[in-house]
């Protein structure tokens, strides 16, 4: 606490401010467009993190809602952002934490999970994206401290793991919004119906993993059909945990920078389709009773 003399020589003692206490403030509205988390964000990038390695050149996309812009249009590829990394893993896993991710994708989440102490596992479909997360690692972590990454699917991976997790945390396909791969069992290949099917065959698979009273982060956004309709990912992926027995502990909306982009958008966007401009992803935290 902070100790000052008012103008009757009294002392006044300050409180540490939320943001002192939790890096940010801890309310259902995360703000990555304020000032602060924009530098945090800035120091963890010059650290020479890069997430897009691995998935080189734009993905093919479906109308929606992107983890890096939120513009309906994006051509480019989603990276996760460090600085909820850095919340969801202060906040919800216990100091040197095992954490679990089913849907690794980037280099992101694992290289700050160990930079901060905690223990990173991943499970990652595609060969060239996990090589290309071995090799930022190397290059940013002590060779001691290393997330590891499993290449295949989580589906049949997680099969294979017996023990328990401190904390799950990803970021999984947004249905068929970005197109990862051409294999048969990429979830973002598959029809809306086998990849709900498959989608809660690996949140179960991956909730047994998790420790009671444990928490468990999914970050997702909603995607829209090829008729403008919104297919409600966000449900889906709530009634998922629900079935692999957690329950919905806290949900938050990360609000993400490109404001700017999203007003020149907006008015011909609305004017256009009456589709609103989406600029925030769900944070969704469960708990395992």
């Amino acid at each position: 606490m902070n100790r000052n003399i008012d103008l009757f020589g009294k002392e006044i003692i300050e409180k540490e401010s939320l943001r002192d206490k939790w890096i940010e403030p801890p309310f259902t509205r995360l703000d990555a467009v304020s000032g602060s988390w924009q530098k945090r964000k800035q120091k963890w990038l010059r650290l020479g993190i890069k997430s897009e390695l691995g998935r080189e050149g734009a993905l093919c996309l479906a109308q929606g809602l992107n983890a890096l812009d939120p513009r309906e249009n994006y051509t480019g590829t989603s990276v996760f952002d460090p600085v909820l990394c850095e919340l969801m893993y202060k906040w919800f896993c216990p100091e040197n934490g095992e954490v679990l991710d089913p849907f690794a994708g980037g280099s992101v989440r694992g290289v700050v999970a160990n930079y901060l102490g905690y223990k990173y596992t991943g499970v990652e479909l595609r060969k060239e994206q996990v090589d290309s997360n071995r090799e930022q690692a190397i290059n940013l972590l002590d060779i001691k401290n290393q997330p590891q990454w499993y290449v295949g699917d989580s589906n049949d991976v997680l099969n294979n793991f017996n023990k328990k997790y401190d904390f799950v945390f990803s970021c999984p396909p947004y249905m068929n919004l970005e197109v990862y791969s051409d294999l048969p069992n990429d979830l973002s290949t598959m029809s809306d119906d086998d990849f709900t099917k498959v989608y809660n065959s690996i949140i179960n698979k991956t909730c047994k993993l998790l420790k009671k009273d444990a928490f468990a982060c999914f970050v997702v956004g909603d995607v829209r059909d090829k008729k403008g309709f919104y297919k409600d990912f966000i449900t889906i992926t709530k009634i998922a945990f629900y079935k692999a027995g957690l329950k919905l502990y806290n949900e938050a909306i990360l609000l993400e920078n490109g404001l700017n982009t999203a007003a020149m958008r907006a008015d011909r966007q609305f004017k256009a389709s009456k589709k609103l401009v989406k600029v925030h992803q769900n944070v969704l935290i469960f708990k395992k009773p």
